[in-house]
């Protein structure tokens, strides 16, 4: 049986015992300014559920220069209250069916935690990317990040060690095993590439690095900076090219300028065509990311025929596949790292050839069912549901 089937198979079971409305709960809206990998995962398998005949309803925080009901991919789309706000906003909607009622629920766990457990007595899973740690520590002031790093990892995992829950990282499965989650209710599946992401066209004449993702501290753009500076000792031709935007453009814009860098070239935000051309021109791609669920451009990339240089973290050991689709390094090793590949084309033709035949494997698809599955086995076991109170 096909993903396809298998998913078409799943999702009418669910339909048959009388499970049609299904709210999927998350931080932010992929049509945010802010959106990233978390965001794409979670459009992926609600159009793909949608479109089995499961009726989703994405609620979401409000979005800059977007209406607070909208539709996407089929689904409708919600995205009322701020940052904060949307969380207990939620749960008031929720339990008193304000945004209508609803059969089943997916929590995605962006380190705030909605509580379902609290006031959920649907069938219901949990999406958890990744245990935040040191990410805290860079996005908030020293008390409030000691605060959110309690919350994720003291106070809220109690509630949720009974809970089915969905992961993308091997790591982070183990970390929810050491908090106390149930081994049986943790599943890790890949995130899917789309075959838009396909090789085609010539690479650039001299040798260059891409880097993609949201401009924020935990990605470390001025240390990758720094990085292939450092191989720029030994291949002095390389550049680098950064797509995207966020907070930290003012500071990796003042980095450039300062050490007259004229071989950083700041891309912005690119539409998806002129991603895929960035993936397909570059000799390799690098993260220099300090925390991640998934590199989703490292298998984006790797779909283009182009391999990976990146930090060794949780996220990234799942994404590239050390000495096979890419290879990964402690950041102060970086800069080696990408020279060694740079300068090494039976290397990077090695590691472009893995990579390729790794990210034809990923499929949304396969995502969507392993999304599906633990919900599935909510709603059909005997007890309706209720065993993950």
């Amino acid at each position: 049986m096909s993903d396809t089937e298998r998913l078409a198979h799943l999702a009418s079971e669910m339909l048959e015992r009388g499970v049609r409305r299904v709210h999927v709960l998350a931080w932010r809206d992929l049509d945010d300014d802010e959106a990233g990998g978390s965001e794409n995962h979670a459009d992926e398998f609600m159009r793909r559920w949608q479109e089995t005949g499961l009726s989703v309803l994405h609620r979401t925080s409000f979005a800059t220069g977007r209406p607070e009901v909208d539709s996407r991919n089929g689904y409708d789309v919600v995205r009322r209250g701020g940052r904060m706000s949307v969380f207990p906003r939620v749960a008031l909607s929720e339990t008193f069916h304000r945004m209508g009622s609803y059969d089943a629920l997916v929590e995605i766990w962006n380190g705030v935690p909605w509580l379902s457990p609290i006031w959920c007595r649907k069938p219901r899973i949990l999406i958890l990317h990744h245990i935040h740690g040191p990410m805290w520590d860079q996005m908030f002031p020293r008390p409030v990040a000691a605060i959110g790093r309690a919350i994720e990892t003291r106070l809220a995992p109690p509630l949720y060690r009974r809970t089915p829950t969905v992961t993308t990282s091997t790591d982070t499965h183990e970390e929810l095993l050491h908090l106390g989650w149930r081994p049986d209710l943790v599943t890790t599946g890949p995130v899917g590439v789309d075959e838009f992401f396909s090789p085609g066209g010539e690479k650039t004449a001299h040798p260059s690095v891409l880097a993609v993702g949201r401009q924020a501290p935990v990605k470390r753009f001025v240390q990758l900076m720094e990085q292939v500076e450092i191989a720029r000792t030994t291949i002095p031709d390389a550049t680098l090219t950064l797509v995207g935007d966020g907070p930290e453009r003012k500071v990796i814009r003042e980095w450039i300028e300062r050490h007259d860098a004229h071989w950083v070239t700041l891309a912005g935000r690119v539409d998806r065509e002129e991603l895929r051309d960035h993936y397909r021109r570059s000799w390799l791609i690098a993260s220099a990311s300090l925390a991640e669920g998934w590199g989703l451009a490292l298998t984006e990339a790797a779909g283009c025929g182009t391999p990976a240089v990146a930090t060794d973290i949780s996220g990234h050991r799942c994404s590239v596949l050390h000495d096979s689709t890419g290879l990964l390094a402690p950041l102060p090793e970086l800069g080696t790292v990408i020279a060694r590949v740079l300068a090494d084309r039976g290397l990077r033709d090695r590691l472009a050839s893995s990579a390729l035949a790794r990210a034809r494997e990923l499929t949304w698809d396969a995502l969507a069912v392993g999304v599906l599955e633990p919900l599935h086995a909510q709603v059909t076991r005997p007890s309706g549901g209720r065993r993950n109170r």
